[in-house]
């Protein structure tokens, strides 16, 4: 076995290998993020929606109030016929 022929091979192969590169600098390069139109009115009304309240304080007053003078008044069948279209319409 020669020694001195696997020697010259890894001595080759060494000499090949990719030496790690210098990163190049990037002077005067930055990045930028650039919103679209469509975007920056998407944020708005995000923001619109995020403020709003989750209650319509204009149609629960009346109600509540009817509540609580006793006059609020529901319809037996009128309920049972919401509860079952609400039931109908979450199974089929």
């Amino acid at each position: 076995m020669r020694i001195d022929a696997y020697t010259q091979v890894t001595q080759l192969y060494n000499n090949t290998k990719v030496k790690s590169a210098a990163k190049p600098t990037r002077a005067g390069f930055s990045d930028a993020v650039e919103i679209s139109n469509a975007g920056k009115d998407f944020q708005v009304a995000k923001k619109a929606v995020a403020s709003a309240s989750d209650i319509r304080e204009d149609v629960i007053a009346p109600i509540k109030t009817a509540v609580q003078n006793g006059t609020y008044d529901v319809s037996a069948s009128d309920f049972a016929d919401r509860l079952l279209e609400k039931y109908s319409s979450i199974l089929g």
